[in-house]
């Protein structure tokens, strides 16, 4: 079906990117133009194991979400060939919070590498400046939105 509809965009998130290589059709070559491969990562434990695998992968188009991101986390030295990087928090009463600096920590390092950064929501418990706050599930993304921090790669 994805080789079929090129009209399509087809978007693939894990959490189990070691296993990417035993997944793809023989004909895989260095990807399909249609397809979008995200790898998601929460702590900096993950995203060295994980981004470490992914940056070598045949992929053309590679994205990375930070979703629940969980801690303080570097990834710039992992943004090579990556188009978009997204970042969110944990929805639900047992949510573990989301620290804002840690939001603008990652934008941060988009910025340096001009690579694509959306702030896609906020997490039920939501640090800003060192207050947290308990916000209704209906609102995470409108008030990730509200932050106004997505940064655009210019063409």
């Amino acid at each position: 079906m994805i080789k079929e509809r090129h009209d399509c965009t087809f978007l693939f998130l894990t959490k189990r990117i070691d296993r990417f290589m035993k997944c793809i059709p023989d004909d895989w070559k260095d990807g399909y133009d249609n397809v979008v491969v995200c790898c998601t990562i929460e702590n900096q434990k993950n995203a060295d194991y994980k981004l470490s695998i992914f940056k070598d992968l045949p992929i053309k188009h590679k994205c990375i979400t930070a979703q629940p991101l969980l801690e303080n986390i570097d990834i710039e030295k992992y943004l090579d060939n990556i188009e978009l990087v997204v970042v969110g928090g944990e929805s639900d009463i047992n949510a573990r919070p989301l620290d804002y600096a840690w939001v603008l920590n990652i934008r941060e390092q988009c910025v340096r590498q001009n690579v694509n950064f959306e702030f896609r929501q906020c997490g039920t418990y939501f640090i800003k400046d060192g207050k947290q706050y308990k916000l209704q599930t209906k609102d995470l993304c409108k008030q990730a939105k509200l932050a106004d921090i997505d940064f655009k790669v210019k063409r």
